[in-house]
């Protein structure tokens, strides 16, 4: 099974900006990815909040096939 989130882009230092939904489709800006992750709809997502920017990140698990980046 393919991950279910890639990251399209990233600003110069390194932070995810645009990700992509392989399974619906959807593309999203790093703020309308942090919007559904705390509506619920990625529940193996959650959001930190890293320099003041609230940043999505992968559940922390064993496997590295659902990690961001």
């Amino acid at each position: 099974m393919p991950k279910r989130i890639t990251v399209t882009s990233e600003s110069d230092s390194g932070r995810n900006q645009n990700f992509h939904d392989n399974f619906s489709g959807a593309d999203m800006t790093r703020a309308q990815f942090v919007r559904e992750i705390e509506q619920g709809n990625y529940p193996n997502y959650h959001v930190r909040e890293i320099n003041g920017v609230k940043t999505p990140v992968s559940n922390p698990d064993r496997s590295s096939r659902n990690n961001l980046g």
